[in-house]
């Protein structure tokens, strides 16, 4: 699924905390989760484009989102949007992605999912908000998780939403 990202594309990975699996596993999962999403929702990015991911822990990521989104707990992924789109193309900054490791094993085990389905599902979601979706409108949510939903089922990740509500209405 490789040949689905933009040439040059560029997967600036670091483990901050948390037990995470090694960089490679890691790389080989979100690599392949992007790859997905590159192909499914049809992104696109000029050549050479970057995203950073950070692996760290709810003490870390409680800080990010106390600090850029007013909220004092952790949360599962963050993303920080980069450059402005040139119209539909994104890049050369995509932007960064950070994953609590913490609250997506507890949201794993709590939804009875693979730790590593899960954070493909993360991995998606939070590459699909630096292309600027969003699910803070149910229209905004609905077609962002159908997107998510699509990316997933070319992955062979069964549907994360099946039997909750959408996004928008949920916390």
């Amino acid at each position: 699924m490789s040949e689905a990202l933009p040439e040059g594309f560029l997967i600036d990975l670091a483990i901050e905390a948390g037990n995470w699996p090694e960089e490679r596993q890691l790389r080989a999962l979100v690599e392949r989760a992007i790859s997905a999403a590159f192909q499914e929702a049809d992104l696109e990015a000029i050549e050479n484009t970057e995203v950073s991911l950070l692996f760290t822990d709810d003490v870390s990521i409680r800080r990010l989102n106390k600090q850029w989104r007013d909220k004092d707990k952790p949360t599962n992924v963050l993303s920080f949007p980069g450059s402005d789109p040139q119209g539909d193309v994104y890049g050369p900054l995509l932007g960064d992605i950070v994953f609590a490791h913490d609250t997506i094993v507890r949201e794993a085990e709590e939804m009875g999912v693979d730790f590593s389905d899960h954070l493909s599902h993360l991995t998606v979601h939070g590459l699909l908000h630096l292309f600027d979706y969003d699910h803070q409108e149910s229209d905004e949510a609905e077609l962002m998780e159908c997107l998510e939903k699509s990316i997933l089922a070319a992955l062979g990740v069964d549907d994360p939403y099946a039997d909750r509500p959408l996004v928008a209405d949920r916390d």
